[in-house]
């Protein structure tokens, strides 16, 4: 399973950053495993931001929730990543990961290579 982040590397404040992951080797409709976001900002911790599973069935992050949205695209096996209302807090290293089950705690099996997005005038 390969993933791949894009979208634009630089954001300006107040704006909505928009990523997408691009999935190849295995099918987000499974239902079995979660489809990931995360992030991390210079010199921080990961942070998760959300995840979805096969039946469509979305959770976020609560200190994110008010900001987020995740959807995809099963035709082109992509989702996608918005976020709203930008400051430059929000600059951070974004990941696109899949869990190795329906349960996050069990971890991350796959990950994308990570894309820097930064928030700027």
């Amino acid at each position: 399973v390969q993933l791949q982040e894009s979208g634009p590397g630089l954001v300006k404040p107040s704006q909505t950053l928009s990523l997408t992951c691009t999935v190849s080797g295995g099918s987000i409709s499974t239902d079995y495993y979660g489809w990931n976001w995360i992030r991390q900002p210079p010199e921080k911790e990961m942070e998760w931001i959300g995840h979805f599973f096969g039946s469509g069935v979305t959770f976020y992050s609560p200190a994110l929730k008010s900001r987020t949205s995740i959807s995809r695209d099963t035709s082109k096996n992509q989702f996608n990543l918005q976020l709203a209302s930008v400051t430059p807090e929000d600059t951070a290293v974004y990941y696109c990961a899949r869990s190795r089950s329906a349960n996050r705690a069990d971890g991350m099996d796959y990950w994308g290579l990570g894309t820097l997005v930064t928030v700027s005038s």
